[in-house]
């Protein structure tokens, strides 16, 4: 299918270009998922075999990011849970073909990050600190948009006034002269320069006034009292968006996606895997991966009913894996609980929400084996499930 629609989204130097190249059959208006979910838990609502979880489409967007920066080393993380008996997280021997944990590599690589992780690294969850590309936000926010359901666990932030659009008819309002800072008044009236005359005039220090004489012209450095330094503004509250999603080089060869100043990456996304959004708090990773890739989660055994577990256990597992990690990012005071009575849910009902929500964005992923149209399009060696963080 042709060309259908170019995006660009442009934000303090870094400047991403999304490009539909294929959405047929993919349900354009994203469906929050939250709407079904208002008068009982999540696990009540979607089951893990509901219709809702089965993929039938999915839609490749091909997102151009710009960035202005060097290439250096990226700052990786390693996460492994408490769930393996050995919770050592280098293994005795390398395996030199175990190469599925670094499965989101050219994400970094395509943008001027190297990304280094050990092979004798057990991770079950790899993040990257830095280095930081508003561009990343962007990236996390398109594909966010782009989804097809999406189960909302927070307060989406409030869009600050000067980006909200002015509703009245008229012209808009120019900024006053006199509430500004910046004006050419306050500059000249501000605008002082040092004089000389007091630092060299002098050869030799000054003698001592007499006891009883007071100083007829005090200094004005006595009279200017010393003002505190403001404190910088708190931080903004973050959020955390977990999705599917397959990655794809832009033609044959990965060297192909990784040009001067900019990364340009195919991003495939599924219409039966939701997108889960999560508050998080200061610090959080700017990107992580689960280590598993859609080729190994195609593998996994569902539980035949959702109050049941899975004869290996291992679907339980993999959402204890993610649990645990998020369990460390998730600011739970501004979780937002879905479904239920509670007026004021403890944080044991948040965690609940945030399993449940984790549980069906696994068993979606397992699900897609069945797919013809993501065995079609996806490279189930670079597809997964991913994180960035987000305003």
């Amino acid at each position: 299918m042709g060309p259908v629609s170019d995006v660009v989204v442009s934000s303090l130097g870094d400047t991403i270009l999304v490009h539909l190249t294929l959405y047929a059959g993919f349900d354009l208006s994203t469906k929050a998922a939250n709407d079904l979910l208002f008068e009982h838990p999540i696990k009540h609502v979607i089951p893990i075999h509901s219709s809702r979880l089965e993929t039938t489409h999915v839609k490749v967007l091909v997102i151009t990011l710009k960035f202005k920066a060097t290439v250096e080393d990226a700052k990786l993380g390693f996460f492994r849970s408490s769930v393996h008996k050995d919770a050592d997280l280098f293994a005795a021997v390398k395996d030199y073909l175990a190469v599925e944990k670094g499965w989101f590599n050219p994400y970094l690589f395509a943008s001027a990050r190297r990304p280094i992780i050990p092979r004798s690294m057990k991770a079950d969850i790899v993040f990257c600190h830095s280095p930081f590309l508003q561009g990343d936000y962007r990236v996390g926010e398109t594909l966010l948009n782009e989804s097809a359901s999406i189960i909302t666990l927070c307060v989406a932030p409030a869009v600050p006034d000067r980006e909200k659009p002015s509703t009245g008819s008229g012209p808009p309002e120019e900024p006053s002269s006199t509430g500004s800072k910046f004006n050419l008044e306050n500059i000249k009236s501000n605008l002082k320069l040092p004089s000389l005359t007091n630092r060299f005039a002098r050869s030799r220090s000054p003698s001592p006034a007499p006891a009883d004489t007071e100083d007829p012209k005090p200094s004005s450095e006595s009279e200017t009292k010393p003002s505190l330094t403001p404190l910088p503004p708190p931080p903004t509250p973050r959020r955390l968006v977990i999705l599917v999603v397959g990655i794809k080089p832009h033609r044959k060869l990965w060297t192909t996606s990784a040009r001067p100043e900019e990364s340009v990456i195919q991003y495939i996304l599924l219409n039966g895997c939701p997108s889960v959004v999560v508050p998080v708090k200061v610090g959080a990773p700017l990107i992580a991966w689960d280590t598993l890739t859609l080729e190994q989660l195609w593998n996994v055994e569902l539980p035949a009913q959702d109050d049941q577990e899975s004869k290996s256990r291992q679907f339980e597992g993999i959402v204890r894996v993610l649990f645990e990690f998020l369990d460390l990012c998730i600011d739970w005071d501004r979780v937002t609980h879905v479904g239920g009575e509670e007026e004021t849910p403890t944080e044991d009902v948040k965690k609940d929400d945030v399993r449940a929500a984790l549980a069906l964005l696994v068993a979606a992923a397992v699900r897609s084996r069945d797919s013809k149209e993501a065995k079609k399009e996806l490279d189930k060696e670079r597809s997964g499930i991913a994180m960035w963080r987000i305003p």
